[in-house]
């Protein structure tokens, strides 16, 4: 029986939590999606920041491939030589001192939230539990993460949340310093965030965040599942400021497509799991490790940290030219291939009508256009983009 793929069939299917483009995808090469049609778009999504090298990159196939003919899973009850090889070369690039490995971005930051916890409740004080995280933030979906989240559409229907959450105003060392004291477990922060529409924390909140740690002894705990894997110009957003976190959280592009995600401690908190503490069934699976250690090697050998500054500040000069002339766009946001760009009306508008033109941007935060593109991305590509969204601002002001 054959099965139409179309809005239809999935609003019969599925529990109506996506609100899907009208493509019925088949493969993708490269920047380019194509769909049943035979239609090609260029995606300027990247599957939300996921596909770093784009599609079908043949190392990480390769690496698939060859896993896979080897073992496709086995529990973590046993030694895993792709999880040893990659969680080697996740402390390599970090300097921290310990991995686990899971499967998704919010399972990274549930993990964080246990591990901080868990950490302060060795400080002998009971009351240590609370967690702040800042406005605007976005940090995942799963209860613990969505407490943290600081988004009304992502809470709603769902309280009472997790208690001992809070969130501090983004970019506000004042506020910072009312919501965190000695029961203070852990921080939580973007330095660049992404839902939140492509904000980059500024160099005095950070200095506060710092001298505040000193103060009341909480961990920091860096969420890179969006700007991580080398997006923002370094591996990590938050090496590019001065500040050195007690947890890391990785997910996104780290499994090269396939589901995968870290958190990455420092000496503080190295002993604070004991077996049986906390686990995951799937998580570090040896197929998404061997395509993970593929990717980073990619990063590193194709010098793509350095094409995102390149490719990305190319893409922002050629938006801050259509500033100049369509009055529609208001602020615009780059760091490396991290891009928001501010509108005066719903960015879902730009998202359609780049749609028609076989072009794939994302709306978030209600007016930014986001565009997380491939690390891959030409020069010729990122063009093809810009005139694609120059023709929609010009024909919105003509009409």
């Amino acid at each position: 029986m054959s099965l139409d793929i179309n809005k239809e069939t999935e609003q019969q299917l599925f529990f109506h939590n996506y609100a899907r483009l009208p493509l019925a995808v088949t493969h993708g090469e490269g920047s380019y999606l194509f769909t049943s049609d035979g239609s090609r778009y260029l995606d300027m999504i990247s599957g939300i920041g996921v596909s770093a090298l784009g599609y079908g990159d043949r190392r990480v196939i390769d690496a698939i491939v060859r896993q896979s003919e080897r073992i496709i899973h086995a529990s973590n009850l046993f030694m895993l030589e792709p999880q040893f090889r990659l969680a080697e070369t996740l402390l390599d690039i970090s300097g921290l001192s310990k991995v686990f490995l899971a499967n998704s971005g919010t399972e990274a930051v549930e993990a964080a939230l246990k591990l901080s916890r868990k950490w302060a409740s060795r400080s002998g004080k009971q009351e240590k539990r609370e967690i702040v995280s800042l406005s605007n933030c976005f940090h995942g979906r799963t209860y613990g993460a969505m407490s943290l989240t600081d988004k009304p559409k992502y809470l709603e229907g769902y309280e009472p949340l997790l208690p001992g959450t809070t969130n501090a105003a983004f970019n506000d060392p004042g506020d910072l310093a009312k919501k965190v004291n000695g029961n203070t477990a852990a921080v939580i922060v973007e330095f660049i965030q992404g839902e939140g529409g492509i904000h980059r924390i500024s160099d005095e909140f950070v200095a506060a965040l710092n001298e505040l740690r000193d103060q009341h002894g909480f961990l920091v705990v860096a969420d890179e599942i969006q700007a991580g894997c080398g997006r923002t110009g370094t591996f990590f957003s938050y090496m590019q400021f001065d500040i050195a976190p007690d947890l890391v959280c990785l997910a996104k592009p780290l499994g090269g497509g396939l589901p995968l995600s870290a958190v990455i401690g420092n000496s503080k908190v190295e002993e604070v799991f004991s077996a049986g503490s906390h686990g995951t069934t799937f998580g570090g699976n040896p197929v998404a490790c061997a395509a993970g250690l593929a990717l980073i090697d990619a990063i590193y050998h194709d010098n793509l940290m350095e094409r995102a500054v390149e490719t990305g500040k190319s893409i922002r000069e050629g938006l801050e030219n259509m500033a100049s002339r369509h009055p529609q766009i208001q602020e615009i946001r780059q760091y490396g291939l991290m891009i928001g760009t501010t509108v005066k009306r719903d960015a879902s508008y730009y998202v359609q009508e780049a749609l028609k033109r076989k072009v794939l941007v994302n709306a978030t935060s209600g007016n930014v256009v986001r565009l997380l593109p491939p690390l891959t991305i030409t020069s010729e590509e990122a063009q093809i983009c810009l005139d694609c969204l120059d023709e929609i601002f010009s024909e919105e002001k003509e009409g």
